[in-house]
């Protein structure tokens, strides 16, 4: 299992707390630190959409320009923003074994774990 999002976001800390309480092995990939991989969130924006990936609720999103923000109109245009600026990606993402969870959602992950899709 790969965990991927940004060491100190509080629902990303939440959601390796909840692994490790879990005791589930699993690999953590930093965007800041890893740097983010356009092949993989172009992967992510095909399975959840990019108006789920793109984080519009976040600081990093209220802070970029509106000119910006309006530009943002396509899965390529959001990618796009995402790359230049990973905190925008919404996180956690956990990449199961059979299963993708993106965010953090503390029973959706526990059934996901019960049903073998992540482990």
């Amino acid at each position: 299992m790969k965990v991927y999002g940004i060491k100190n976001c509080d629902t990303v800390k939440k959601a390796r707390k909840f692994l490790e309480e879990a005791g589930v092995e699993y690999s953590f990939h930093d965007y800041k630190k890893d740097g983010v991989d356009p092949v993989k969130l172009r992967g992510f924006v095909d399975e959840f959409g990019w108006e789920m990936v793109l984080n519009r609720k976040g600081t990093t999103w209220r802070k970029l320009d509106e000119d910006i923000k309006d530009g943002v109109t396509s899965a390529d245009t959001a990618i796009e923003i995402m790359l230049e600026h990973p905190s925008a990606i919404k996180r956690p993402i956990a990449e199961g074994k059979v299963k993708t969870l993106l965010g953090y959602d503390p029973v959706a992950w526990e059934m996901a774990l019960e049903l073998g899709e992540l482990a």
